[in-house]
């Protein structure tokens, strides 16, 4: 089973179009372009925040592994540089592109240039992005783990082993022009800041709740948002419908929350955090990062985004609110989506 994805470079879709596309992961660049190429930090926490895994692809011109083991070893090191400072794990692979149909005569110093990469990466976190033959020269000469195959330079053939497949170019999701990608294996070097995939599971879970429900929020106290309406639930996480935990742990998750608070007067303060309560006591419970959003009037809406966390055996992740005004305000609506993964 194919998963979907896209790669692009200078434009940004956002992870709200992405997941409309139904773009499960996106591949994204490190190179040393200073004009907005590169895959940001910011950028990397918004994908994972939503739940869209991200891959990265070294690229700082397209025939640079012609240049040997010394550039390979270089641009590994500057690659890990960047992709650590994206939140990236440690242990995943990093893609270099060999961007032009490469001939056979070439693979001796396509295959330098990633011996290269391997002394800083190690050879289980050095894949290849190319056509057909330099991918299958590569993986016969056992000088990658990770392939990705672009179709062009192909002639029709894929190579088994390689876990990307970017069948399709010149697409557009949000004005923004994308490659179409698929992953033909449960592991193709995908990760989320700070978390790495497990076992088998090329997707986490997820659980998606709503509320229509007006709710009182009361002046200078945290209050718990109620979810009246769960359109997903695959493995029954939420267990309490009607309530307000959105997951039971032990779990490793990332969550999205959209709210929205009318009665507050422009310019309050209104606070959003997640907390972890006891199952058997919840007056006992720890509490996430904490984010702030100023009233601007009558009607204000917030999105609050945790890219990754973990939550422990035994207790339950909750949403909450407080707002700074003199007088009660309401929760008119809402919705969250946790993605979480074990």
């Amino acid at each position: 089973m194919a998963v979907f994805g896209v790669d692009y470079a200078w434009g940004r879709p956002g992870a709200a179009a992405l997941k409309r596309a139904g773009a499960k992961f996106a591949c994204r660049y490190l190179s040393h372009d200073t004009t907005g190429k590169n895959l940001t930090r910011a950028e990397a926490d918004e994908l994972s925040g939503a739940g869209i895994w991200l891959v990265v692809v070294w690229e700082d011109s397209a025939r640079r592994p012609l240049a040997g083991r010394s550039a390979g070893a270089a641009d590994a090191r500057d690659a890990t540089a960047q992709a650590r400072a994206c939140g990236m794990p440690d242990d995943r692979p990093i893609y270099f592109a060999a961007d032009w149909d490469a001939s056979p005569a070439q693979q001796d110093e396509i295959n330098a240039y990633l011996d290269g990469a391997a002394s800083v990466l190690g050879r289980d976190r050095v894949g290849l992005y190319a056509g057909h033959g330099p991918v299958k020269r590569a993986f016969d000469a056992k000088k990658i783990t990770y392939g990705w195959q672009t179709y062009a330079w192909s002639g029709g053939r894929w190579d088994a082993r390689a876990q990307l497949q970017q069948y399709s170019n010149d697409h557009t999701i949000n004005g923004v022009g994308v490659d179409y990608d698929r992953a033909v294996s449960s592991d193709y070097g995908q990760w989320r800041v700070g978390v790495s995939p497990e076992g088998e599971d090329d997707m986490p879970d997820y659980v998606s709740v709503g509320t229509d429900t007006e709710q009182r929020l009361s002046p200078g106290t945290w209050t718990n948002v109620t979810w009246d309406h769960e359109y997903a639930d695959p493995r029954h996480q939420h267990y309490d419908p009607g309530g307000p935990s959105l997951l039971t742990g032990s779990a490793r998750y990332s969550l999205t929350v959209a709210a929205t608070v009318t009665g507050v007067p422009a310019g309050t303060l209104i606070q959003a955090r997640a907390v972890e309560v006891e199952m058997k006591d919840t007056s006992r419970y720890e509490v996430g990062p904490v984010q702030d959003f100023l009233s601007v009037g009558e009607r204000t809406n917030l999105v609050y985004g945790l890219p990754a966390d973990t939550v422990r055996a035994g207790h339950r992740v909750r949403f909450q609110l407080i707002q700074h005004g003199t007088a009660p305000a309401t929760v008119t609506d809402g919705s969250a989506k946790l993605f979480f993964w074990r």
